[in-house]
């Protein structure tokens, strides 16, 4: 994808072609009760249910996912349930990570993973007959496995943590403690990534911009702690956030050192990713996590001189669009009305979009932004249904001299619609999702959690919606044109209502929809037609609306007929029948 510097609808068009060839992919197979698809190949239980073979992820058809009840925790789980209580606790107390001036925390954050690994391993060893305890919260998920017997090196745990697995040798549990007993424990955390975030990898190049993409896991054997592994341990990921333009994926560990830790690649290696997972191999335990490097859009030089160009080109036409609206009084009623809301909306969108799209290092400023983009191009679009609302009732009353009903009833209705609804919608998102407006790169949505659909589904419907007013409207004038006597002034109207009513299709949504199109080899051709078409909205306004109009035509030459005589009577005044132009001699 090129020209990551286009409107703000190409972004959420170009994420929206992502998600339609992610669903090709394959259909969901069927899970039994209490779980859930994954990626479409696999099954895995809900919250509150487990699965009979302790699997996260599975396809055996006939697997069960058996409910975890209040009345089946034991007192030894009870004890691991506190523990964990403990554990978030910890967790969320800030003062515990250094947050005072002159803390390492790095070094706190070493020393409380020891710890929390330390007292998890102690607690499960206190009640060898809980094999495998289960606990988890919003903050951190527990799964220990108690061995009271020997096992054969073909014996594999597999332990999992909240969306997060282990898969580790028997052999390697028991530690060649074939007596007495060995536990294994795998912890996930849920915000240890804020705090120890991709700032502590040393090992990425200057030009990978490197996020942390995972939680926080933790593996640990006991009663022998950093006992080395016969054979590798795997560990399967669930990614934070999916990005379909992964640069490069780092499995990575958290190295204790004297002056605190850092993340290192040091005995891990990647063995698969796709989008949503990835899987490690490492060759010893301890606190791991996947940091990756995504593909920063480049930028095409082209699109971005078409963009600006187009949408600066556009500015001065809406200007003047807006000036002949509200000065031309002969075209003065309700559809001028409707396109000077439309006009003025999407003059201070492109206006913002020109001046304040890439300024992201306020952050607050870019959060402010972002919302006022969002809810100026829904009013831009909400403004076009209205539109063709008003072009659709006035093809139905075609043959009715008198319009005042349909006046009456588009001036009650579009102020509250045509800037209420957005606002509803912006509200209402910015409550839900705030920190999802604005992104590293734009002041625009984010396209994490399918928050672009705040502003693509409003989008979608209103593109529907137009095209069968567009349908409608055709119907009705074919019909009135068959049955019309051959009345010049009507055919007339009816000539220009259908002109209007397909130039409104072209400009009200049709060309957004070249946004869908630009996959495969096409792409490329598709978004330059995209912004051209996109960023000369306001010459089509313009064109359509001032410069083809009879009314406004007249109106411009008496302008420039009022501006001449003056000159004309002035110059006739000075050169007069009596007198005589002075000759040079």
């Amino acid at each position: 994808m090129q020209g990551s510097s286009l409107l703000p609808g190409l972004c959420f068009l170009l994420s929206l072609s992502g998600v339609m060839a992610q669903k090709t992919k394959g259909t969901c197979r069927p899970c039994p009760q209490g779980a859930s698809c994954v990626n479409a190949t696999h099954c895995t239980c809900n919250h509150g249910y487990i699965s009979e073979s302790r699997q996260q992820y599975f396809t055996y058809p006939l697997e069960i996912c058996e409910e975890i009840t209040p009345s089946e925790t034991t007192n030894s789980t009870k004890e691991l349930q506190q523990v964990v209580e403990n554990i978030e606790s910890l967790l969320t107390n800030k003062t515990v990570w250094g947050m005072e001036e002159g803390r390492n925390i790095t070094a706190t954050f070493t020393s409380i993973l020891q710890k929390i690994e330390s007292v998890v391993l102690e607690t499960a060893l206190k009640t060898p007959d809980q094999k495998l305890q289960k606990v988890q919260n919003r903050t951190v998920a527990v799964e220990t496995r108690v061995v009271t017997d020997n096992c054969s090196k073909a014996v594999i745990f597999n332990l999992n943590a909240q969306m997060n697995s282990m898969d580790i040798h028997c052999s390697d549990v028991i530690q060649g403690n074939t007596q007495g007993l060995s536990v294994v424990a795998f912890v996930s955390y849920s915000s240890l990534g804020n705090i120890i975030n991709a700032t502590f990898f040393e090992e990425a190049n200057e030009t990978d911009q490197v996020y942390l993409n995972s939680q926080v896991v933790s593996a640990a054997i006991g009663p022998k702690r950093n006992t080395p592994l016969s054979q590798a341990v795997s560990l399967s990921f669930q990614h934070v956030k999916v990005k379909p333009s992964i640069k490069k994926v780092f499995c990575v560990y958290w190295k204790g050192t004297k002056e605190g830790g850092h993340w290192s690649m040091e005995g891990c290696f990647l063995i698969q990713a796709n989008e949503t997972h990835s899987i490690c191999s490492c060759t010893h335990l301890s606190s791991f996590a996947v940091l990756m490097a995504f593909h920063r859009e480049e930028e095409d030089p082209a699109l971005t001189v078409i963009t600006y160009v187009g949408l600066s080109f556009s500015l001065l036409c809406l200007v003047l669009a807006a000036l002949t609206f509200l000065l031309c009084k002969a075209i003065q009623n309700t559809s001028t009305l409707l396109h000077l809301q439309l006009s003025l909306c999407l003059f201070l969108a492109h206006l913002l979009f020109l001046t304040a799209i890439d300024r992201t290092k306020i952050k607050v400023l870019c959060t402010i932004t972002a919302g006022a983009l969002h809810y100026l191009y829904l009013a831009s679009f909400v403004w076009m249904l209205l539109e063709g609302l008003h072009l659709f009732l006035t093809a139905r009353n075609l043959t009715v001299v008198n319009h005042s009903s349909i006046n009456r009833f588009m001036k009650k209705l579009m102020f509250p619609v045509g800037y209420g609804v957005p606002a509803v919608i912006v509200a209402i998102s910015a409550a839900s999702k705030p920190h999802l407006y604005g992104t590293p790169d734009y002041c625009w949505l984010h396209l994490d959690q399918k928050f672009i659909w705040a502003f693509l589904g409003p989008i979608c419907a209103i593109i529907c919606v137009n095209f069968v007013f567009f349908l409608l409207v055709l119907w009705i004038l074919k019909r009135k044109l068959s049955s019309l006597n051959s009345e010049v002034s009507t055919i007339k109207n009816i000539k220009m209502l259908t002109l209007k009513a397909t130039a409104q299709l072209f400009i009200l949504g049709c060309s957004w929809c070249l946004g869908f199109l630009q996959i495969g080899p096409a792409a490329h051709v598709m978004a330059y037609l995209f912004t051209i078409i996109n960023s000369l909205q306001g010459f089509f306004i313009f064109l359509v609306y001032c410069l083809l109009s009879q009314q406004v035509r007249k109106w411009f030459g008496e302008i420039i007929k009022s501006k001449s005589e003056p000159e004309t009577h002035t110059l006739s005044s000075r050169f007069g029948p009596d007198s005589k132009p002075s000759e040079d001699k």
